[in-house]
């Protein structure tokens, strides 16, 4: 043998593997085996036969040294083949892969069919195992192409709400900084008008004591003339001084009568106490005519899409392409709701709304059930719709027409937890408009609804009083 490429590869296979030698030994019958598959299939037997023609054998195999020559050299031949053609052809014959053992799951050739390691085995052709197999994997795929949709869904979102965080943060800053600005501005006003105040004291107290001292210093020019003229009257012979006695003594009974006694004006100082008194209590006080407190917050996170609210996010309206006039018990879309940012699980908590002339909206609490939308929870609500004024509660399903005189422009809810009542009232009057009773067990946020962009809702800010005790 000259070379393994003129050898039929069914030659250089183990007849119990059917694989390329490994190792060959050959009997004295002349049959080549793996080393391994030949030992493996004593020690099964526990006596020495040949595999092939079952003949006893006591001697022990030799190595076939050319056989494992032609072995290795075939190896490399394979290796070196094109990629395309080894996938294409059996590793062990040769021939082409036409078909496809069901049972070990891999492709042979028609030799192999025939062999023992195939026998019965379910076969199919190439095309129609891949076809099957393709369909079974397409199967198997479709939970998975499902999942990566929903991530690639959710990654969307995600990015999207990662961009809102970043808009949502920048916007808040810009506000507390134009808010804070504000005060800075109402500080610096303060300041200025009490050290305009400070600075006009300064100037007419320094122009009256600059008028007390130039009199003052008239006095004393006029005292020291009359001084010295006495006193040089004074050093005058005794027939001198008692001539001209009368004379000296008019001059000082005038100065004694004229002069007032040098005493310090009242109310001469600067006012120290009337500046610097409670200063910063003051400056607060004043500050509460610029400072206002809404009792309820609207959260720009709960807000539906077609709602805008105020930059102090104490008033909210309906933007212009989306008008919405049906009962807002029907089954509807929460762009037209907007929720309070806190919520309320016991004490008593009051809110005035101010509705003006807006056709449709709602006010109420809703029901916080954690990892639940606002239409999950229980809901107790007054609402307007189409000029009848309605109080309904998802609990028991309740629907009432309420008996209102005249039109309402504010709203009083009034919330006492504890006690489980909820009431809607007029302010202008303070008249009770309906009250419902329940037996509250969750927490409560107040709930917001408006169907038109006639007017605004706004949430009626609460006087601020200060008391010193």
């Amino acid at each position: 043998m000259a070379s393994s490429s003129f050898l039929p590869e069914e030659d250089i296979t183990c007849p119990i593997c059917f694989d390329i030698f490994m190792d060959p030994l050959v009997l004295k019958c002349s049959h080549s085996f793996c080393k391994t598959c030949l030992l493996k299939h004593w020690e099964e037997k526990g006596y020495r036969e040949c595999p092939v023609c079952r003949r006893n054998t006591t001697e022990d195999p030799t190595c076939n040294r050319t056989l494992k020559n032609l072995c290795e050299s075939f190896s490399k031949h394979r290796i070196q083949r094109p990629a395309a053609e080894s996938e294409a052809l059996c590793r062990l014959h040769g021939d082409k892969l036409k078909l496809f053992c069901l049972n070990d799951e891999e492709p042979i050739c028609l030799i192999c069919q025939t062999s023992e390691k195939h026998e019965n085995h379910k076969l199919r052709p190439i095309q129609e195992a891949a076809l099957k197999y393709k369909e079974k994997l397409i199967t198997a795929l479709r939970p998975l192409q499902d999942k990566l949709e929903d991530f690639n869904k959710n990654k969307q979102k995600s990015d999207q709400t990662a961009e809102l965080i970043k808009n949502q943060a920048q916007n808040t800053e810009r506000q507390i900084r134009a808010e804070f600005e504000k005060l800075r501005q109402f500080l610096r006003d303060e300041e200025a008008a009490r050290i305009a105040a400070l600075r006009e004291e300064e100037e007419q107290k320094s122009r009256a004591m600059k008028k007390r001292i130039e009199k003052m210093k008239r006095e004393i020019s006029s005292l020291s003339d009359t001084i010295r003229a006495i006193e040089q009257e004074m050093k005058a012979e005794d027939i001198s001084f008692l001539q001209n006695y009368k004379t000296t003594n008019r001059w000082y009974v005038n100065s004694q009568c004229k002069g007032a006694d040098p005493e310090m004006m009242s109310g001469g100082c600067i006012d120290v106490a009337k500046h610097l008194e409670n200063l910063k209590y003051r400056v607060w006080e004043k500050m509460l005519e610029i400072v206002h407190y809404t009792p309820v917050t609207l959260d720009p996170n709960s807000k539906g899409s077609h709602l805008i609210l105020s930059a102090d996010l104490s008033s909210v309206t309906c933007s212009e392409d989306r008008q919405h006039t049906c009962d807002f018990t029907d089954t509807i879309s929460t762009s037209l709701w907007v929720l309070g940012s806190e919520g309320f699980i016991s004490g008593t908590h009051c809110w005035e709304v101010e509705v003006g002339d807006n056709p449709t909206w709602a006010l109420g609490v809703n029901e916080h059930l954690p990892g639940l939308g606002v239409r999950e929870g229980e809901m107790w609500v007054m609402a307007l719709t189409e000029g009848v004024y309605t109080a309904s509660s998802t609990t028991g399903k309740l629907k009432l027409k309420l008996s209102v005189r005249g039109k309402l422009e504010k709203v009083r809810v009034h919330l006492d937890w504890d006690r489980g009542k909820l009431t809607f009232s007029d302010p202008s009057n303070n008249t009770c408009v309906h009250s419902f009773k329940h037996r509250f067990t969750e927490k409560l946020i107040p709930l917001f609804f408006i169907g038109s962009d006639c007017v605004p809702l706004r949430i009626c800010p609460v006087n601020i009083s200060v008391t010193v005790g």
